[in-house]
């Protein structure tokens, strides 16, 4: 990500790992040629994919299928100093095949806006990175919550 920012970066397993906990991330996406963030709850697929559920006739089905997004989830504490944030990039694309549709209509993500007709949404994790800062101490051992 940035190495020299003080956080410790996060090698893609334990990134994963991190994000199975999740319950909301966000999926960045391009809309009318400029950056939109949406937040959406989503879950991972074994092979680290997200998926995502929603309506088929939804804006964001539209924006994303084909293209190439960040997909961005993180867990803080204001009070610690302390969290970590993890990003997958990668292609967008509507499953399609009728088999990975039911297998995923058993095991993949509910959505929790409900519509009559909903697809998921597979987003491949060509590029996993994440950080994390615990308790306010960075690589460079700053107390960052120590008056300055």
């Amino acid at each position: 990500m940035y190495p020299n920012d003080g956080f410790r970066e996060l090698e893609r397993q334990e990134c994963l790992r991190l994000l199975a906990k999740a319950p909301v991330g966000r999926i960045v996406h391009t809309r009318q040629a400029l950056p939109a963030v949406l937040p959406v709850n989503f879950a991972l697929d074994t092979d680290g994919a997200v998926l995502l559920r929603t309506s088929a006739t939804s804006e964001l089905v539209r924006a994303i299928d084909g293209a190439v997004v960040a997909f961005e989830a993180d867990e803080v504490d204001a009070d610690a100093h302390a969290g970590w944030s993890v990003v997958v990039t990668g292609h967008a694309a509507m499953v399609t095949d009728p088999a990975e549709q039911e297998r995923l209509l058993r095991t993949g993500p509910r959505s929790w806006a409900p519509s009559p007709q909903e697809v998921f949404v597979r987003i491949e994790p060509e590029l996993v990175t994440g950080r994390e800062l615990i308790a306010g101490r960075s690589l460079y051992g700053l107390d960052l919550q120590a008056p300055r």
